[in-house]
């Protein structure tokens, strides 16, 4: 009876959830991940990009200290920003990779900020790096991959989270999809617009 009880509880919520998402306009800005799957998955990414030194040259920081100063103090300076939803729950962890030909910077969720040494060299000033760094972070703070997995899995992901049958396959899916995952316009203008509110209490400036 208990079980049926539980099973009949769970479609409602998925009923009451089902209206919620069509109100709000087909998932958009609906997240089923909580914050601890954001920590999760970050964490497991990162031990997956620190098992793959042919794709991902970490530089080591006991090796290259002033350079990871550098970027530390960068970061630093943003999490002090106060403007961070998520600055006390995330790892907030950065790596430098040493690859000179891409000019790239990206964060997984759960705050582990990665910087390539091509970027850093192409960049002609700190504040342009800082105004980088603040939107690759803002991709984090937003939630911005667990929001569109939720659109990409939609009710399906909830059903299984509802229900408990979200497996391990399914969670080694969702981690190697986010690793390819392309933001929208919509994401992009947002981490830019939250680099630029970042910024501006910090010493860089925020047109960088």
């Amino acid at each position: 009876m208990k079980g049926r009880i539980k099973q009949i509880g769970a479609i409602v919520v998925i009923i009451a959830l089902g209206l919620v998402l069509t109100v709000s306009g087909c998932k958009k800005g609906v997240n089923f991940f909580s914050i601890q799957d954001d920590k999760d998955f970050g964490a497991q990414m990162e031990a997956e990009i620190a098992a793959n030194p042919q794709q991902y040259p970490l530089l080591s920081q006991s090796q290259y200290p002033a350079a990871y100063a550098y970027l530390e103090n960068i970061k630093q300076q943003i999490l002090a920003s106060g403007k961070l939803e998520h600055a006390n729950d995330f790892a907030w962890k950065l790596y430098i990779v040493n690859d000179p030909t891409v000019q790239n910077a990206f964060c997984t969720p759960g705050g582990y900020i990665y910087v390539y040494t091509g970027l850093i060299k192409y960049l002609d000033n700190a504040s342009s790096l800082a105004g980088v760094i603040g939107h690759e972070m803002a991709h984090a703070d937003r939630r911005h991959s667990t929001k569109q997995m939720t659109e990409q899995y939609g009710f399906s992901l909830m059903f299984g989270i509802i229900a408990g049958t979200t497996g391990q396959a399914q969670i080694t899916e969702i981690v190697a999809n986010l690793s390819s995952l392309a933001f929208s316009r919509a994401d992009e203008k947002d981490a830019d617009t939250h680099s630029v509110i970042y910024l501006c209490p910090t010493q860089y400036r925020a047109n960088g």
